[in-house]
């Protein structure tokens, strides 16, 4: 009985979904961090790449974790090269190939220079996954960049005073933000909530300073 119950409350919230999709046209909120002139909010910026895996099954998920397992040691040679990456993630996830990164600076910049200098490697993972970005990568920057932006999650402000202004600009009451992150998140549904960071508004450069670690 409760799962019939369960089922048939979800039925209902999708159809209630619609009905304020109709009432209240939703634009699509783009991912990635929000622009800023504060130096200190432009390093340790996040990026979740979620790329859907062409192939759902547990074959699809080993395929995907041989071709990056084998280019691990090109990867972190090449994110050493890039010089901005804080840290980098490859994870499997609901069939999804997930890649997580703290960086400093542009993203543009950041992806540019991931992708001239990881190409070669991101190639082969880039093509087990759906709606890939023209191949070669690096002979395709400008795609390959705007591919990563249209997949790169979308961010609730990490400051929870400011979410009313960044997540919902337009409303006056705050009674209304519930239904436009419905809205948004029917659009989006995948979302960062929040990112933590230990060390806020300090460079890979300047950590690796401090620490006396090489490149």
């Amino acid at each position: 009985m409760s799962s019939v119950t369960g089922a048939l409350k979800q039925l209902l919230e999708r159809i209630l979904i619609r009905i304020w999709s109709w009432l209240q046209p939703t634009q699509v909120a783009p991912g990635g961090p929000r622009d800023s002139r504060q130096p200190t909010d432009n390093v340790m910026r996040t990026m979740n790449l979620v790329m859907p895996l062409k192939n759902k099954t547990a074959i699809g998920r080993a395929q995907a974790a041989l071709v990056v397992g084998s280019s691990l040691d090109e990867i972190y040679s090449g994110l050493d090269n890039v010089g901005t990456v804080h840290m980098a993630r490859f994870t499997i996830v609901d069939n999804n190939l997930l890649m997580f990164s703290f960086y400093d600076g542009d993203f543009h910049a950041y992806i540019r220079d991931f992708i001239m200098t990881l190409g070669h490697a991101f190639d082969g993972i880039v093509s087990l996954v759906e709606d890939p970005p023209p191949l070669p990568c690096w002979q395709h920057v400008d795609a390959f960049i705007e591919w990563v932006h249209e997949r790169d999650a979308f961010q609730l402000p990490d400051d929870p005073g400011t979410m009313i202004d960044v997540v919902a600009p337009e409303l006056d009451n705050l009674q209304d933000l519930s239904r436009y992150l419905v809205l948004q998140l029917d659009k989006n549904p995948n979302v960062q909530l929040g990112a933590y960071r230990a060390y806020p508004g300090y460079s890979v450069a300047q950590v690796r300073q401090k620490l006396g670690v090489g490149w």
